[in-house]
């Protein structure tokens, strides 16, 4: 049961749903795009993961906090989610490297937390009705005003949200390796940096607006394009440094980075109804017939009937909606994927991606 402690809060959408539960962690008022995650651990890493920029994210797995917070698992600097939602926060953290609980943590990071709200109902609301704007709210218990300033919040679509999340300047993640490795930070997870770093890459990190030539003149064996929150069309500068990358070096995308790279190739982006959001995804890639499960997030989705056909392979198809998952250039080295494969929820189904890079980084700096 909800700590009795804690103040009532109201979680209210822009269609007029409402649902009424208690806050945890921080108090206050926050206002995002409310989507579900149906994985069953690794809150910690959700919270962290900076493609939730914008969002308010709601658990479908109903005791979260249960193994507490520990500072080696974060995935970035600080938690870039607007809102957190749960049926139960556990106030118990057990486990031999748990530093805090859940709930001090959301507080410590001014994050606003919701439970005792019928999760189940909130998911099949999104399934049915798609991912919508909504408000959070411990000081406002008003449902009609709660409701006309979910509608009139900032939404996604259209919104840089890369701007808010990377490095204003670019730094060297670690000294040493035999492969130069640049990537390009929408709102880059550390896991990447840290499997690059497995592969022998000495990583560079440049933030998301660095031009082509700043990106040549570090003289890189490759180019890492991150994941990131928001609307990919709107990241219009990085499109436009990737065109003009395309051919000069290998290039891997992941999530944001494969939707950025698929509009440089000329394709176009689309949002999904209620987005992938979860460690259950099945992936199959098409060149094997080998099919993974893979940790997913994304809200937006590149058009397989607007790439050219004639230019770029099909590689990863979703399982469960047909949807774009991975491209490959038939002539210049280049690829990417929907999906993380910096994660694996298989537990390593998808990580051989990161060596597919690694052997065109090597080509190239022969």
């Amino acid at each position: 049961m909800p700590n009795i402690n804690h103040k009532k809060a109201i979680l209210a959408l822009e269609d007029g749903r409402v649902f009424e539960g208690f806050s945890f962690g921080a108090d206050g008022e926050s206002f995002g795009e409310v989507v579900f995650n149906t994985s069953l651990s690794g809150y910690q890493e959700i919270l962290t993961d900076p493609s939730y920029c914008g969002q308010i994210v709601c658990m479908t797995y109903p005791l979260i906090g249960n193994y507490g917070i520990n500072i080696d698992d974060v995935e970035s600097r600080k938690i870039f989610l607007s809102g957190f939602i749960v049926k139960e926060n556990s106030p118990i953290a057990s486990n031999w490297r748990s530093q805090k609980t859940l709930s001090d943590y959301l507080g410590e990071n001014n994050i606003l937390g919701i439970e005792g709200i019928d999760t189940r109902a909130l998911t099949k609301h999104i399934r049915l009705k798609g991912a919508m704007k909504a408000v959070i709210s411990t000081e406002d218990l008003d449902i009609k005003s709660l409701v006309k300033k979910a509608k009139a919040s900032r939404g996604l679509d259209g919104v840089d949200l890369v701007k808010e999340v990377i490095y204003d300047k670019p730094f060297e993640w670690n000294a040493k390796g035999r492969y130069k490795v640049a990537v390009l930070d929408c709102g880059v997870k550390f896991n990447i940096l840290r499997r690059l770093e497995e592969r022998n890459c000495k990583v560079v990190v440049l933030p998301a607006d660095a031009s082509a030539d700043e990106i040549l003149k570090l003289k890189p064996h490759g180019l890492l394009l991150s994941n990131g929150p928001g609307d990919p069309a709107a990241v219009t500068y990085v499109v436009s440094s990737l065109k003009k990358l395309i051919g000069k070096i290998p290039i891997f995308g992941i999530c944001l980075g494969n939707q950025m790279l698929g509009l440089a190739l000329g394709g176009k982006t689309y949002k999904l109804k209620f987005g992938h959001h979860g460690g259950n995804h099945p992936v199959k890639d098409l060149r094997t017939g080998r099919i993974s499960i893979t940790v997913q997030n994304h809200g937006f989705c590149v058009d397989i009937d607007t790439l050219k056909k004639n230019d770029i392979e099909i590689t990863h198809i979703n399982l469960n909606d047909n949807t774009l998952e991975g491209i490959r250039h038939k002539k210049y080295p280049l690829f990417s994927v929907q999906f993380h494969p910096e994660y694996g929820p298989g537990p390593h189904d998808a990580q051989y991606l990161f060596d597919e890079f690694i052997d065109l980084v090597k080509n190239y700096k022969r």
